[in-house]
């Protein structure tokens, strides 16, 4: 009975709740005959997607493939972190928690981690699933599907409990060994002080955590440079993002940086232009997310480009030197454009 109560502790602590599916997103007149301002605003949220021009391969005469990293720890890059939001636990034994959100406007984290979970962009993994340490998923090639990975072909998170398992455990939140929290992780063997004073048996701590707003720390986008020689115009087109938190260590100390999975950014688009984006100067004339991408207001460096050894720069180069070696990279982009109208 004991092991059933814990197990059921387990499963109300780390399940979200049914029901959070709002694909609306922060409703700014929520009552009928109320407005909430002086205007209805109706631009954003009823904004459509602007299609990229067509290009042919045959009119592109030349091309570069850069990734950058976002840094949000950058105050130019903060209209993508803010507002942040959090996880409380729910009133009452085995409630679960409670997701938190602006009431106005969400983070660009927020927006994507509602819209995965309801189902309105696909996850693709950072790795192959079947072989973990094949870290090639900037490509795009390993989409995690509620027919591929769930119970059902078209469920969702909240609709499919085997797929709502696997995104939990790979690409979400982790799992914190040292949680005071009780839990059926694993059991400790007599000899270990595994039996309390009762005889019951003891288990390791373990709690499962919610990545939020506030532990992204980069977004990292894939691009294409290109010059398309029938328009006469140097462009560039964001081909996938990433969003990227702390990789720690079993004592907390930051080790690295992980990538928890890259979505296609002409997908996301349709879900960008319907969110405001803050504007520090003048309320009235606040841009969609997909504005901003597209206006690319954001600051960024170069980590990688497309070369003959398929490495990253900080693999060759470090510090100063690295970020050097990224304006080198977009010194040698921008110098290709110039040179094409010298006379």
């Amino acid at each position: 009975m004991s092991r059933l109560i814990l197990l059921g502790v387990l499963i109300g602590t780390c399940q979200l709740s049914q029901g959070q599916c709002d694909t609306r997103g922060p409703i700014s007149n929520p009552s009928p005959g109320v407005l909430n301002g002086i205007y209805v605003e109706e631009h954003i949220p009823t904004k459509k997607v602007v299609p990229y021009e067509y290009v042919r391969e045959a009119d592109v005469s030349w091309s570069k493939r850069v990734w950058r990293a976002i840094d949000l720890r950058e105050k130019f890059n903060h209209p993508l972190y803010y507002p942040l939001d959090e996880m409380v636990p729910k009133d009452g034994f085995m409630a679960g928690w409670d997701w938190r959100k602006n009431n106005t406007r969400w983070s660009l984290w927020t927006i994507i981690l509602n819209s995965v979970l309801c189902g309105e962009l696909t996850v693709y993994s950072p790795y192959d699933p079947n072989w973990v340490d094949w870290n090639d998923g900037d490509q795009l090639k390993y989409p995690i599907s509620s027919a591929q990975y769930g119970s059902s072909s078209n469920g969702n998170f909240f609709t499919d409990s085997v797929y709502r398992q696997f995104l939990k455990e790979g690409f979400f939140g982790y799992t914190d060994y040292t949680s005071p929290l009780i839990s059926c992780a694993s059991i400790q063997y007599p000899g270990e002080d595994s039996l309390d004073d009762f005889g019951s048996v003891v288990y390791y701590p373990r709690d499962y955590y919610w990545y939020m707003a506030e532990d992204i720390v980069q977004y990292r986008i894939k691009e294409d440079w290109f010059f398309d020689k029938e328009r006469s115009v140097m462009d560039v087109r964001i081909v996938a993002i990433c969003p990227v938190v702390y990789l720690r260590d079993a004592d907390g100390m930051i080790t690295g940086f992980k990538e928890l999975f890259w979505l296609y950014f002409p997908e996301c688009r349709y879900v960008f232009q319907n969110f405001y984006v803050q504007n520090r100067h003048n309320d009235a004339q606040r841009m969609s997310f997909d504005d901003l991408f597209w206006k690319r207001m954001f600051q960024s460096y170069i980590i990688k480009e497309s070369n003959i050894y398929e490495r990253e720069i900080n693999s060759y180069k470090a510090g100063v030197d690295a970020l050097l070696e990224a304006e080198k990279i977009k010194g040698e982009i921008v110098n290709f454009e110039h040179d094409l109208w010298s006379f």
